[in-house]
């Protein structure tokens, strides 16, 4: 027969079903949050590694700009520190005293950097060929008109003075170039030109206000000053003044790539698929770069402009640049603007690179370079 069981007693019974189900709750959520924890230790949601980047707001740090608007940092597993710099050497200085994870400079600075003790890498390329001597209405038709060897020499017999050209500080790959393009090509005497150097905005500036005649100097100057300069000429491109010239760079510190070798190969991996939307000339490509370039105060449609000069030259492969840093370094150390000795191979971490491409040394002769 069945007996209903008193209140008290029932009052037990649901407390006890209750506890009983509390306890399968709290196995099923210690569950959960095992599984989230394996999932992110596998890769799957990578737990944020904090790491401070250096970078130029230029175009050639432009797939930087790319992943940081299209997530590409963010999915890498990096908690961003940006550290915006002006030049390269205060760059160097940086990284020479400790600071900086990541840099994304010229190949010039990291030269310098590395023969300082700073113990980098280069694991991408980020543009090749870049610069470009920009002359101003006076000294473009000397280009325009007659040999272009002679160009300096007979605007300095015409005008009674020395071309004034401005560029980037002396170990920068623009200033490194100019003097390449006037030695050993077109075979000028340095002494008929005045050379001034200057970081990016001062540059800008310069030419727009006509205090110099001329510049060795990268994009979006270039656009920029065509654009409000109508008698501004490009006397002399990338290819022309250092075929297959290296340029900016993704540099890691040897410290970081050892204790986050996944980051760094996410990281690389993001930087091939900005570079390909650079190449493509994307719309939410050359937004981000708009958003960083210049302090995010150039008009879309210069920034537009620059970026479809550029397309051909976004390279990411750090393999097509080797044997062209080397003829940089060769030439810098002939120039004593680079006394320290370097071996460049050991500059070069390309396996990062390899791996996000699945090639092998062989990828240096890519085309494409992305």
């Amino acid at each position: 027969m069945f007996r209903r069981p008193s209140p008290r007693r029932l009052l037990s019974l649901i407390l006890a079903l209750g506890l009983v189900a509390a306890l399968a709750g709290c196995g099923q959520s210690d569950s959960n949050s095992a599984q989230a924890s394996n999932e992110s230790t596998s890769g799957t949601q990578p737990a944020k590694v904090k790491a401070q980047i250096g970078y130029m707001p230029i175009l050639p740090d432009a797939q930087l700009f790319v992943n940081l608007e299209d997530g590409g940092i963010a999915k890498a597993g990096i908690d961003p520190d940006l550290v915006s710099f002006q030049n390269g050497p205060a760059m160097v200085q940086a990284l020479a005293s400790g600071q900086l994870d990541i840099a994304y400079f010229g190949i010039g600075p990291t030269m310098v950097a590395r023969s300082k003790g700073a113990n980098i890498r280069v694991v991408a390329s980020n543009i090749i060929q870049q610069i470009s001597v920009v002359a101003l209405g006076d000294l473009a038709p000397y280009f325009e008109n007659g040999d272009p060897a002679t160009a300096f020499a007979r605007f300095r017999k015409g005008t009674g003075h020395k071309a004034k050209i401005s560029t980037f500080p002396v170990g920068s790959v623009p200033q490194t170039v100019f003097a390449y393009w006037l030695k050993n090509k077109l075979h000028a005497d340095p002494s008929d030109v005045d050379v001034i150097y200057q970081g990016t905005s001062q540059v800008q500036q310069s030419l727009l206000t006509g205090a110099v005649d001329g510049a060795a100097i990268l994009e979006p100057v270039v656009s920029i000053v065509e654009k409000r300069e109508p008698k501004a000429r490009v006397v002399a491109s990338g290819a022309q003044m250092f075929d297959n010239q290296p340029g900016a760079v993704v540099a890691v510190r040897e410290s970081f790539l050892k204790a986050h070798p996944k980051v760094v190969a996410r990281l690389v991996a993001a930087h091939i698929e900005a570079t390909k939307a650079l190449q493509a000339g994307k719309a939410s490509a050359i937004d981000a770069v708009a958003k960083h370039v210049g302090g995010g105060r150039l008009p879309r449609d210069i920034v537009a402009t620059a970026v479809d000069h550029s397309k051909s030259n976004f390279v990411a492969n750090p393999h097509r640049i080797i044997d062209s840093t080397k003829r940089m370094y060769q030439f810098q150390r002939d120039e004593g603007t680079l006394k320290a000795k370097l071996d460049i191979d050991a500059l070069f971490d390309t396996s990062f690179y390899d791996q996000a491409t699945n090639k092998n040394g062989a990828s240096g002769n890519d085309t494409n370079g992305s």
